[in-house]
């Protein structure tokens, strides 16, 4: 796959996750987002070089190892190249057992250790939202937390990547229990980017270009509320801890987990969706027996 043009002097290159191009006008270029692996970053940067490009920087919009764990790979040959993130998801890029940590709540075990949730580490520096100048590149940082608890969109003039702010529809069909940390920001986020003016084409991290900003946030919307609303009938069957919970949003949603990874990462989508249920006031939480219940008020 080829790099795809978006606008003048900014092309992404279409894979499982997206990477975002942005030429400096001098022969470098800013890589936004480095793929899962070795084999995508390998690919972006014969992609970039094809174009008669040097890297100049890296930007990851957060700490997920599918949009960083192409950096190890980058660094080896361009030793130095400076790695940039949010302040939190930067030291996470940096320590990234941080990531599957924080879904077990302990020290993951070897079926946690996978490329999906552990990237190779990269010495990412933290940086502010708002206009930057990265490798050369001007681009503006929109902060959209949520699926992330930091999360950059990278705005190129009438370009927006919406890195995970938004999901392609596929993706969205794919993924019933769409993953975020923090789920009333993710709402939020996804309405923020709707109402951006002068957008004429927004590429999500997950999915294909559209000039349709509206339409896409819409549908991403419509997925978080199907989430929550998923959640509050589970709670509504009764008292319950998470991954009891957990199970019932499965049911509702036919959602069929295989793997420890799946059940770490959806245990964490309901428990945010739980977190919002609380500052909402539709859920209560409560102790019982040792157990820790989330039930409706």
């Amino acid at each position: 796959m080829s790099l795809l043009p978006l606008g003048s002097q900014v092309f992404y290159f279409a894979s499982a996750v997206n990477s975002l191009v942005v030429e400096n006008g001098c022969g470098g270029a800013l890589l936004v987002d480095t793929g899962l692996d070795d084999a995508h970053a390998r690919k972006l940067l014969r992609e970039v070089e094809a174009r008669g490009l040097v890297p100049a920087a890296i930007l990851n919009t957060h700490s997920h190892a599918d949009h960083h764990g192409g950096n190890a790979f980058i660094l080896k040959k361009f030793p130095g190249l400076p790695v940039s993130a949010p302040p939190l998801e930067a030291a996470i890029i940096h320590f990234p057992v941080l990531e599957p940590l924080s879904l077990f709540g302990a020290l993951p075990p070897h079926e946690l250790q996978t490329k999906f949730l552990l990237a190779p580490a990269s010495p990412a520096q933290p940086i502010g939202a708002g206009p930057q100048t990265l490798g050369g590149a001007a681009v503006e940082l929109l902060s959209v937390p949520g699926h992330a608890a930091q999360m950059y969109a990278v705005r190129v003039g009438d370009v927006l990547y919406a890195a995970d702010g938004l999901f392609g529809s596929e993706s969205l069909q794919k993924h019933p229990l769409t993953f975020c940390a923090d789920s009333a920001a993710q709402k939020a986020s996804a309405a923020a980017l709707a109402g951006l003016s002068g957008v004429r084409v927004v590429l999500p991290g997950h999915g294909d270009p559209t000039p349709d900003l509206p339409g896409l946030a819409r549908l991403n919307l419509q997925a978080y509320e199907r989430t929550t609303a998923a959640v509050m009938d589970a709670v509504q069957q009764g008292a319950a801890t998470v991954d009891e919970l957990l199970a019932r949003v499965c049911t509702g949603l036919n959602v069929t987990m295989t793997n420890a990874g799946a059940v770490v990462l959806n245990r964490a989508v309901v428990s945010a969706h739980l977190t919002e249920g609380l500052t909402a006031g539709w859920a209560r939480l409560e102790v019982q027996e040792n157990r820790l219940l989330f039930a409706r008020t």
